[in-house]
């Protein structure tokens, strides 16, 4: 396979520069090939971490459903966070059972589902509010701040790190670790280092914390949800010790990158659409939860995931082979005219809304999506309430897609200003 499909634009979905535009460019080069495939042809060169690779780009929204409701043919554990297979020692950091297939995943999820509990994460509201404006305060006064260091990237990454039991003396240590990981790719982020040195240190950085953790948490049990974790028992099945760091890199970084993205892409679209600003901003009790869903629907913050056919498989009426890779564009999806009305409007009232930005219906489905819609809703409502002029004088800072990882994994925002009339911290006279 070596045909190239170019959109209108001249831009190939493989190629840094495809991903280097505007939202709206990308969503529009997405739709015009959407009309015309299904699914995708491309190709990854070789690098040092591997071969190149063949693979289908998956682009709508029934073919992306059908793949992740079927496990059995089309697999997560060849890697599911890259467009090549994953070499042992990475996955040995970043195999949590987001990359895992059945049983080990069934088993794990279960485990870790058992304490990850919707009950449990209502209990977190007060905390996650309290954290929210904990975070307002500390920006209130100024006047114009860069909307991700201030509030978009601390706010969830605190809330996961407080749900842990994480001392906030090693949240920086957190935050730069999971900094790495999803900007591996961008000079910024990384001065210098070699990327994938950087993420495997990262990782490491990350497990020797838990591991830590996780063992006093054994020998002296609290209330949070690394003791929830590390007792936690299901029909006689338990985390292993080394699985629990794994999942910690999978909380600490896809457990926030989706509010973290989103909270800063809502502030620039909200910029955009000001008549569906007002909208919320009027009605914020009625339109929330609306909203929050629209922002993810249409920002779609995690980029993609891949899955591996596990056998010879039929999909969209073409005939494919075991061992094919199918990268799913969950943004791309969740623009699919087929099943949203006027795809390309931004609706804070948009309903029903079938988006796919928490991952596909299936077995992968977000553990974190209840969690992340609570901190979404939580955020915006009290900007509205507190900052009630606040708006973007920037456009967003992407990361930089990168060539030795392919496509970017998240379309994480580095930097976006934010002015507001300043206010007084809670509690000031």
């Amino acid at each position: 396979m070596t045909t190239t499909y170019a959109a209108p634009s001249g831009y190939s979905i493989e190629n840094v520069e495809f991903w280097t535009r505007p939202l709206a460019e990308r969503m529009a080069d997405f739709a015009a090939l959407r009309e015309h495939y299904a699914l995708v042809p491309g190709s990854f060169p070789d690098t040092e971490f591997g071969p190149g690779t063949n693979f289908y780009s998956v682009i709508r929204h029934a073919e992306l459903c059908e793949i992740s409701r079927k496990p059995q043919l089309f697999c997560s554990g060849k890697g599911s966070t890259a467009l090549q297979d994953l070499p042992q020692e990475a996955l040995e950091y970043f195999g949590s059972f987001i990359a895992m297939d059945d049983p080990r995943h069934a088993r794990q999820r279960l485990v870790v589902g058992s304490a990850f509990t919707p009950r449990r994460l209502a209990t977190l509201v007060d905390s996650v509010g309290a954290i929210c404006s904990e975070l307002i305060d500390e920006m209130c006064e100024k006047g114009e701040v860069d909307l991700v260091q201030a509030l978009s990237a601390p706010f969830p990454l605190l809330v996961i790190c407080d749900m842990m039991g994480i001392p906030r003396s090693e949240f920086q240590t957190v935050l730069q670790a999971t900094n790495v990981i999803l900007g591996a790719s961008d000079p910024e982020i990384l001065q210098g280092r070699d990327p994938f040195a950087a993420i495997l240190e990262a990782g490491a950085t990350l497990v020797g914390l838990m591991d830590e953790l996780a063992a006093e948490r054994r020998a002296n049990p609290t209330d949070d949800l690394t003791s929830a974790l590390v007792h936690a028992e299901v029909d006689g099945q338990r985390l292993a010790p080394e699985e629990l760091g794994p999942f910690f890199i999978l909380l600490a970084v896809a457990g926030n990158d989706t509010t973290r993205t989103a909270t800063s892409m809502g502030m620039h679209i909200l910029g955009e659409y000001e008549d569906q600003r007002h909208i919320w901003q009027d009605d914020i009790e009625g339109v929330t939860s609306t909203a929050v869903d629209e922002i993810v629907r249409f920002a779609s913050p995690v980029v993609f995931m891949r899955r591996t056919a596990t056998q010879d498989v039929e999909l969209a009426g073409e005939q494919y082979h075991e061992g094919d890779k199918f990268v799913l564009f969950y943004g791309a999806a969740n623009r699919d005219p087929r099943v949203f009305d006027d795809p390309e409007r931004f609706d804070v009232r948009r309903h029903p809304n079938a988006h796919v930005g928490f991952g596909g219906p299936g077995p992968h489905f977000c553990l974190g999506a209840h969690l992340a819609r609570r901190e979404l809703g939580i955020a915006f409502r009290q900007l509205f309430e507190r900052l009630p002029d606040i708006h973007p004088v920037s456009q967003p800072d992407y990361l930089s897609p990168g060539g030795e990882f392919g496509f970017p994994l998240v379309s994480g925002v580095k930097h976006l200003r934010v002015e507001f009339t300043p206010t007084k911290p809670i509690g000031r006279s």
